[in-house]
């Protein structure tokens, strides 16, 4: 870890972690680009040369290292912190109290250090939460199909430790921003429209798809799986069945709409998790696009009994008027728009210039 030096006066700083990932490459290429504190970005292992150039500081760090967090963030004020640093749904799985380590006791280490940062400088520290829909659970596929487009309170039995997780870790969030330390001759109280020293905000993601980055291990990576493999020209079997159906979106759109939640301000917010999402189409659908553009694409299906009830158990489609009418969210692409001007395009360019 780099050193400070003592006695400096600590910069404002956006705090990113998990920083290597998927949505942590879109976040910082974003807030590189825009006029706000330095990125300070962590993640276990070495970050690309383009993603460090655009930060102000990298640090190798594990989010379940408390002490190693406090030395590092006592150099910076922190306005912003993006907690993107999680065990994913089928990693978790085979490790699940790993992941409940990461998951968890991670976050909660994330929470009190903006606790102590929103009550050292006297202004609420901005904590910006992906969730999943892993947070929610269905008991039958007949009980889902009924369901139709699930709010962010309904139906959350989550049946993975990942969406038990990020469950939890919601209503820690909840807590944090509205409860913490209640007890306390010192607490700092807050109702709905003036919360107390953290400022959380959760985005509920639907399965994601990206352009730029390979799928790290969640459940509903078949989509871009399938896509990055007929790209490469290789033969794709996809773990779930032809029906399956959840909702998707791409990159761009849910770096836009985190974005948009961050900005968003307080007195607008009436809650504290917003679903997203874009287009909800079946595993089929997408292979029959997939094979639109890559003729020559070999997919098949074997369903993976296992993983398959995982996806089974969450919505087909999820309701977001929350953030529609809180913090103006709106999907930009379809399905066939995601593909035509965003998927396909940038996909086609990325395998064609590593051949």
């Amino acid at each position: 870890m780099e050193q400070s030096t003592l006695g400096e006066r600590r910069q404002p700083a956006v705090f990113i972690t998990g920083a290597g990932g998927e949505v942590g490459h879109g976040l910082i290429t974003a807030l590189s680009g825009d006029h706000r504190p330095d990125i300070v970005a962590t993640d276990l292992r070495d970050l690309e040369h383009g993603l460090r150039k655009q930060c102000a500081s990298t640090y190798l760090a594990d989010v379940c290292d408390r002490d190693a967090l406090d030395r590092l963030l006592a150099m910076y004020q922190v306005k912003e912190i993006y907690h993107l640093a999680a065990v994913l749904s089928t990693r978790a799985e085979l490790a699940p109290e790993v992941a409940h380590q990461v998951n968890v006791n991670g976050t909660v280490n994330i929470l009190q250090i903006a606790a102590e940062q929103g009550r050292m400088y006297g202004e609420p520290v901005k904590v910006v939460f992906p969730s999943s829909i892993a947070a929610y659970g269905f008991g039958s596929l007949a009980q889902k199909t009924e369901a139709g487009a699930v709010s962010e309170y309904e139906h959350c039995k989550p049946s993975t430790m990942y969406g038990c997780n990020k469950l939890y870790c919601e209503h820690l969030g909840r807590y944090y921003a509205h409860s913490y330390r209640q007890l306390a001759q010192d607490s700092v109280q807050g109702d709905d429209k003036n919360r107390g020293v953290v400022d959380f905000r959760c985005v509920r993601y639907p399965g994601l798809i990206s352009a730029e980055t390979i799928p790290t291990g969640g459940t509903s990576d078949f989509v871009p799986e399938m896509l990055h493999a007929a790209a490469r020209g290789e033969a794709y079997t996809c773990f779930v069945r032809e029906d399956s159906r959840i909702p998707f979106m791409t990159m761009p759109e849910a770096i836009d709409a985190t974005l948009k939640l961050a900005a968003a301000p307080r007195s607008t917010l009436t809650q504290i998790v917003y679903n997203i999402a874009s287009f909800s189409p079946s595993a089929g659908e997408v292979a029959a696009l997939v094979k639109h553009y890559f003729p020559n694409a070999v997919i098949s299906f074997e369903p993976d009994e296992r993983r398959q009830s995982i996806v089974d158990s969450w919505p087909a489609s999820l309701d977001c008027t929350a953030a529609e009418n809180d913090w103006g969210f709106a999907p930009t692409h379809t399905l066939e728009q995601a593909f035509e001007e965003y998927l396909v395009p940038r996909i086609t360019k990325q395998y064609e210039s590593v051949s």
